[in-house]
């Protein structure tokens, strides 16, 4: 394994970005800003390298974009209600940055931070210290984004946190992928599999209601394979308020800590195959709806909506004020630790 270091100087302080080769030739780029997955270059089935996750020419333009484009959201990934938190008992007022809501940490959440960077074998650790009241957070919360590249083609994302005081953590990856190439076009012709017979209704907002309802029989059912684009255009409340997905699947028979194959996405035109295993019991799987004025892409135009879907595993939105979802809470003495693993084949 061989790993590339450079150095990219921004207004925020230098961005250090690394590159991951395995022995075939598939190699993954790596940023320090948010932690995030820049590149992923993997073979088709006849052999043709292409890179699959969506990102941008300049690496200064992942600063605060919209799409969080393959970065690492945090303090708390994804929405929490009027931004309204209560940890122990005290209540937090947090910032609203998503129409009424609270969403990824904040407007500068950890996809917006430089994280400092080190090498350990054939890993590349980005950690980052959130200070108590950042984002008006509680607690000193130290975080971990390890990732580990293999010769079999899986990028491994170890994510893990400590604190000093009680809180809340929910960390993920954003990363949008288009297995024909991530200039490629619309990706509502790939398949998905999705591991969850119940997803998470929201109100228009994208706040999740507390009811985990079933998928059968409705456009969120991917408990067998189906093309993205099947039942996007449905007049069905989840499709309406996002303006495609943009939902949270409840991964069945979840155990915690144990990594579980919890979809395949798959491109019918190139063969390339992805499969998401996870620790976390949900899945946000988010269509690219809203990509279309995203910054100048590697080949240099802006994406449009549905030029990449992302398959963020998580724990639930909005978990702090449901009292049935899975904890976030985080306490002194305690490691918070998930994986991701995406495992890139072809057929």
């Amino acid at each position: 394994m061989k790993i590339r270091f450079q150095s990219v100087s921004s207004p925020k302080g230098d961005i250090a970005i690394y590159t991951i080769t395995n022995s075939i030739g598939a190699e993954v780029t790596l940023s320090a800003l948010g932690a995030g997955i820049v590149s992923v270059i993997v073979p088709d089935k006849d052999g043709n390298m292409a890179d699959v996750a969506l990102g941008y020419a300049d690496p200064v333009d992942y600063f605060a974009d919209g799409p969080c484009a393959g970065k690492v959201p945090g303090r708390y990934a994804n929405r929490i209600a009027r931004g309204h938190l209560v940890v122990d008992g005290q209540e937090y007022q947090l910032a609203i940055n998503n129409g009424p809501n609270a969403l990824h940490g904040g407007p500068e959440g950890f996809q917006n931070r430089i994280w400092e960077s080190r090498i350990e074998g054939d890993d590349v650790i980005f950690s980052y210290t959130s200070v108590d009241g950042e984002e008006h957070y509680p607690g000193t919360l130290h975080a971990e984004a390890r990732y580990h590249w293999s010769e079999d083609c899986t990028l491994t994302l170890t994510l893990s946190a400590t604190t000093d005081a009680p809180t809340v953590v929910n960390l993920t990856n954003h990363c949008y992928w288009n297995l024909d190439g991530h200039n490629s076009g619309s990706v509502l012709g790939h398949t998905l599999w999705i591991d969850a017979s119940r997803y998470l209704p929201t109100d228009d907002t994208l706040i999740p209601t507390g009811e985990m309802a079933p998928v059968a029989g409705t456009p969120m059912d991917f408990t067998t394979e189906k093309t993205i684009g099947k039942d996007i255009r449905a007049d069905f409340p989840a499709l309406v308020y996002g303006k495609g997905y943009d939902n949270c699947w409840v991964i069945d028979g979840y155990t915690k800590g144990n990594l579980k194959h919890v979809a395949t996405l798959a491109s019918p035109q190139s063969g390339r195959v992805l499969e998401v295993l996870t620790t976390q019991p949900a899945a946000q799987v988010y269509t690219g709806n809203w990509l279309a004025g995203s910054p100048a892409n590697k080949d240099g135009r802006s994406y449009n909506d549905y030029d990449g879907v992302a398959i963020e595993c998580q724990s639930m939105p909005d978990s702090p004020n449901h009292a049935d979802f899975p904890t976030t809470q985080l306490y002194p003495g305690e490691k918070y630790e998930q994986k991701i693993a995406f495992h890139f084949t072809n057929k």
